[in-house]
């Protein structure tokens, strides 16, 4: 990764970096708005596979943030990309929302609970234990066991609720068999998002709050990595990871310059 080399692509997280429970982060405006008068190409990613797109586009529209929704890369929408790539037309066992199965749909997938190819995994906020136990039987039976991301928590007004992570580790249990995350910090969801724009990774660059899905996907896909201090991630715990982002921040908003 050669950092001297001009940054042509942006790539960045959007919860911790754009948007912090509901509200927007000072500066992400500003970034955003250059972005789009450079005419560079650019991605607003997140792991979340509930919302689509358009879902997305319209959320971050009344927080006052213009993000066209050609430009929003889900977990959910490289799930599906993986899943056309490996087996164009098949069929899934989904649990999860309209992200996800929206997603499925518009690549021509079958959604179906009969002899399906692959048991898919998102995020939903009504997980069923008949939809689990279905889950586990297909899979018993052969089924491939996919998941859109490893989170294992997600946030809410009242505190942290399971997420796919947790609950693919149920299943895993049940099963024996480990899914494939397509999601961060697997650096497919950055190759995946980088060809849906057009982007090479050795100018492009990835922004987020977390050092171990952001930063870790981001470095592994071959980008130069941005470390915001509005999320997760603390200075004091990057030292605590064997790897390293290309530069630390405080906030989206010392980014700006750099477009």
């Amino acid at each position: 990764m050669a950092d001297s080399r001009p940054i042509e692509s942006w790539l960045t997280d959007m919860d911790g970096v754009l948007v912090h429970e509901g509200i927007p982060i000072p500066g992400a405006d500003a970034f955003l708005k250059k972005l789009r008068e450079s005419g560079r190409p650019f991605l607003v990613l997140t792991n979340n596979s509930i919302q689509t797109p358009r879902d997305l586009h319209a959320r971050l529209g009344r927080m006052g943030l213009d993000v066209p929704v050609a430009n929003i890369w889900t977990s959910a929408l490289a799930t599906a990309q993986f899943l056309d790539d490996q087996r164009p037309g098949g069929s899934a066992y989904v649990i999860g929302e309209a992200g996800l199965t929206t997603a499925l749909h518009d690549i021509g997938y079958i959604l179906t609970d009969q002899e399906p190819d692959y048991v898919v995994l998102g995020e939903t906020r009504t997980y069923s234990f008949e939809a689990m136990t279905r889950a586990v039987r297909l899979i018993l039976g052969g089924a491939r066991f996919i998941c859109t991301n490893p989170d294992e928590t997600g946030p809410s007004t009242e505190g942290p609720l399971p997420a796919t992570g947790a609950v693919a580790a149920l299943i895993t249990k049940a099963t024996g068999k480990k899914p494939y995350f397509a999601g961060k910090p697997n650096p497919l969801m950055m190759r995946t998002g980088l060809n849906a724009i057009g982007a090479h990774s050795e100018t492009s660059a990835m922004i987020g709050d977390r050092m171990d899905t952001d930063v870790l996907a981001g470095m592994e896909a071959g980008m130069r990595t941005y470390l915001v201090l509005t999320g997760l991630t603390r200075p004091e715990h990057v030292e605590d990871f064997p790897y390293r982002p290309s530069e630390v921040v405080d906030s989206i908003a010392d980014l700006v310059d750099h477009i």
